[in-house]
């Protein structure tokens, strides 16, 4: 099986469930969190040394990771959050629950929270609403979480513009 891929969970959470009214850690969050470390150890960053791994899960269940890859000239480069919605979107997946993100310098053992940029924001924006649950998780030395936070889209990109302005 295709590591970057991951089979269904036998238990996806639904928007319901993941309501940001409560802001409360899911345990199919553990599952999203281990993933997505794992993708910030695989990152490619010798120019910001800034290492970023996402993990999205799809409606089903699939989860769906991703990497930020830099390159020397710095616009071609990509986000984690951008590879894990074009590789998910690429295998006709458009429907989404949540978005668990961790990034760390390289000189860190732990990790921060690192909130999307505003391309990334904007690209999630195309595929999600407003409620999308966006999950930045912060690990101690030894990998473990400590720390996490719960945002909504509409909480990193109010008034945004998405696909319903222009009709569809």
């Amino acid at each position: 099986m295709n590591e970057n891929k991951q089979k269904p969970n036998p238990n996806p959470i639904t928007m319901k469930e993941a309501s940001i009214a409560s802001r409360e850690w899911l345990p199919v969050y553990d599952t999203l969190a281990a993933s997505a470390l794992r993708m910030r150890s695989r990152s490619y960053a010798p120019y910001s040394h800034y290492h970023v791994g996402a993990a999205l899960m799809a409606a089903d269940g699939t989860i769906f990771t991703g990497c930020n890859v830099e390159n020397a000239s710095y616009p071609v480069g990509i986000c984690a959050e951008r590879t894990a919605f074009s590789k998910a979107v690429s295998e006709g997946y458009r429907e989404f629950t949540a978005l668990v993100i961790a990034g760390a310098a390289s000189d860190s053992a732990g990790s921060d929270f690192c909130t999307p940029c505003g391309m990334c924001r904007q690209f999630i924006r195309e595929f999600c609403n407003g409620d999308f649950p966006i999950i930045l998780v912060k690990t101690d030395e030894d990998g473990m979480i400590k720390e996490y936070q719960i945002h909504t889209l509409g909480e990193l990109l109010p008034h945004s513009f998405g696909p319903e302005h222009l009709g569809m």
